[in-house]
């Protein structure tokens, strides 16, 4: 579940609810007297600074967990900014920035194919902490020492844009280094092969991820290294379909659409089934109109001993997701993938003329499979 906070740019900034409960922890975790003293030698090594969480009260260790837990997601948000401004600089639409437990993400209207784009695009985030971490250390020189407690925020979110920038940077896609990664590859090599290579890549730094996580008893690391493999294999298959059905459009998967009548019955449709291989198909009423479909749990609920007496229109679906038939296929098979249900109603000028299932994509891919040097 996701909250729209703020707007920039036109780009609604959404807030998960992990992250929401996830704060108060983060808040807590920063404020903890053995973190304070570990974060306090990183920032007197890294900085001008030099602070002490000796003489730090329990309300200073909360005022300082707080500030710089809320600070360390608004680095995320300006470290998302810099990919969203660089994608909008390529007329790439920026559809949302959502914050969650592991960090942000900015969802891009279209995934920038021309490697120069991608790698501007990836690259543009890690330089913008990279950045913010500059200016924090720049601040601490200006800031007196007095001022315990800022100089301790500030000085941590320096240090976590400079982790946040060099961390993004392994080349562990989906991180910002996997897309340069893939970018570069994508200079000599196919776009899917690319992310292939990249994906690979991403697969092995999880699997040291969660060793180390083991190692150190770190769940962190852990869920980091699952949304990385997870991400990672998710956008390499998403690639190679985008692929494999490009130019394919969903008219050219319907063919010759195959209809049952409404009134029929079950035990007079179960042989036309068999023979079409399916277990779904359009209903058409007395005028030859698709008005619904069967499928497969519509019959399930039938028993064997009602099959004589039960019509096709007493089971048949009509609330199923409707894709236009000059669609293309990838874009009808992710709309698919996102609903519950495995058919979906195709329509032409707001006429039903047929259904499509996942078999009619299975098969698609096969031919283009065995056609294509993916």
């Amino acid at each position: 579940m996701n909250y729209t906070v703020l707007r920039v740019w036109g780009i609604p900034i959404r807030v998960n609810i992990s992250l929401i409960v996830f704060l108060p922890i983060l808040a807590w975790l920063i404020g903890s007297g053995e973190q304070l003293a570990a974060y306090a030698t990183v920032i007197n090594s890294m900085t001008p600074a030099t602070v002490s969480a000796t003489d730090l009260g329990a309300t200073d260790r909360w005022i300082i967990g707080t500030v710089a837990a809320v600070g360390l997601f608004v680095s995320v948000t300006i470290h998302e900014l810099g990919h969203a401004w660089a994608a909008m600089r390529y007329d790439i639409t920026v559809k949302s920035i959502t914050l969650w437990l592991l960090g942000g993400l900015a969802h891009l209207g279209e995934v920038p194919k021309q490697w120069d784009r991608e790698f501007w695009i990836a690259i543009a985030g890690p330089i913008t902490s990279l950045l913010v971490g500059v200016v924090c250390i720049g601040a601490l020189s200006v800031i007196p020492a007095s001022a315990t407690i800022v100089v301790f925020a500030v000085g941590f979110l320096a240090v976590m844009n400079l982790v946040m920038a060099v961390f993004n940077m392994l080349p562990a896609f989906p991180l910002d280094g996997g897309r340069v990664l893939r970018a570069l590859l994508a200079r000599n090599h196919s776009y899917v092969s690319a992310t292939r290579t990249a994906a690979r890549a991403g697969t092995l730094f999880a699997i040291v991820f969660i060793i180390l996580g083991v190692i150190e008893f770190s769940p962190v690391l852990i869920l980091i290294a699952v949304f990385i493999y997870v991400a990672a294999t998710t956008e390499s298959r998403t690639i190679v379909l985008d692929a494999l059905l490009s130019g394919v459009a969903v008219t050219d998967l319907l063919g010759t659409p195959e209809t049952v009548p409404v009134d029929a019955t079950v035990d007079t449709v179960l042989p036309h089934l068999l023979s079409a291989r399916r277990t779904d198909l359009a209903v058409a009423d007395e005028t030859g109109t698709i008005v619904g479909a069967i499928t497969a749990p519509s019959l399930r609920s039938v028993p064997p001993a009602e099959y004589d007496t039960t019509t096709v229109g007493d089971i048949m679906t009509t609330d199923l997701p409707r894709v236009n038939s000059e669609t293309s296929a990838f874009d009808a098979l992710q709309a698919l993938r996102r609903s519950p249900a495995t058919v979906a109603f195709v329509e032409r000028d707001g006429t039903l003329v047929g259904v499509l299932s996942n078999g009619d994509f299975t098969a698609a891919l096969d031919v283009r499979r065995n056609a294509e040097p993916f």
